[in-house]
């Protein structure tokens, strides 16, 4: 794709934080096939047309992992431009959720308390310090 291809439009993504009563969080590796294969990153997924952020979250970790998110707070929004495509990542940090989660596209998740897979996901990676001050306040 060159830059005059780029799209200038964001992609709205919901990405879910999947947080455990010690503050550990669930991560999910990038399916090979996709963009950045093999990274890890916080699930989640598009926006579709007409749909509320919570929604798409709700519906992609019901896709993604079996499990029906019970409630979910907004966290923060950024804008993150890879090669492939323009992004608002709309993250949300949950406590509540039902079933235990269970790949269902064949991706590798991980509970992590501090991170200890590599590599992340480009965008993932400013927001880590500021979840640790979160999930590590004294």
């Amino acid at each position: 794709m060159t830059a005059s291809t780029k799209p200038t439009t964001p992609i709205d993504v919901a990405v879910g934080i999947l947080m455990k009563p010690n503050g550990d969080v669930l991560l999910g590796q990038r399916p090979t096939g996709k963009p950045y294969s093999g990274y890890w990153e916080f699930p989640g997924g598009k926006v579709e047309d007409k749909e509320s952020i919570l929604n798409a979250l709700k519906r992609e970790f019901y896709e993604e992992l079996a499990i029906e998110v019970r409630s979910a707070e907004p966290w923060c929004c950024i804008e993150h431009v890879y090669p492939h495509a323009h992004v608002r990542l709309h993250f949300y940090i949950s406590h509540e959720w039902r079933g235990e989660p269970k790949s269902q596209e064949g991706q590798a998740f991980a509970w992590q308390g501090k991170l200890n897979v590599e590599p992340l996901l480009p965008a993932t990676v400013p927001l880590i310090e500021w979840l640790d001050r979160l999930r590590y306040a004294t």
